[in-house]
């Protein structure tokens, strides 16, 4: 397994590979995802709720461009005030639909930034008995 900086973890989630060895596709599907990776077995698929951060991650990135994109066409253009509403209202009802797969990755990877595991076989399982001499 190679070492990775957290630039790279996050580069992983965005082009939707597993966060601990980059090579694993997280999803089968567009909305389909992997209960795990195929390369090093990292779970993908976690407890009830815990994809409730990706949904603010989705938000959180819906909001900061719609707000920003309406202002600066505001400020930068002519764009009339309800046009450009309904642009970015559109927007922001499509957005995180195509962003949705890169809020679970990137959620994965934040937790695994935060909270890095090892692979299975490296580590002794708990309820095997330690070797007798």
């Amino acid at each position: 397994m190679r070492k990775q900086s957290k630039g790279q973890i996050l580069m992983e989630g965005l082009r939707l590979k597993c966060p601990r060895c980059g090579e694993g596709q997280i999803f089968s599907g567009m909305f389909k995802m992997r209960s795990e990776c195929g390369s090093c077995r990292f779970k993908f698929e976690r407890e009830v709720g815990y994809f409730v951060g990706a949904m603010y991650v989705n938000y959180g990135a819906t909001i900061f461009i719609a707000f920003a994109s309406f202002f600066a066409l505001d400020y930068f253009t002519s764009i009339p005030f309800y046009p450009n509403l309904i642009l970015w209202g559109v927007f922001s009802a499509l957005f995180p639909v195509f962003f949705f797969r890169y809020s679970r990755s990137l959620w994965l990877s934040f937790d695994y930034i935060l909270n890095p595991s090892e692979p299975p076989d490296s580590r002794r399982e708990e309820t095997e008995p330690p070797p007798s001499s």
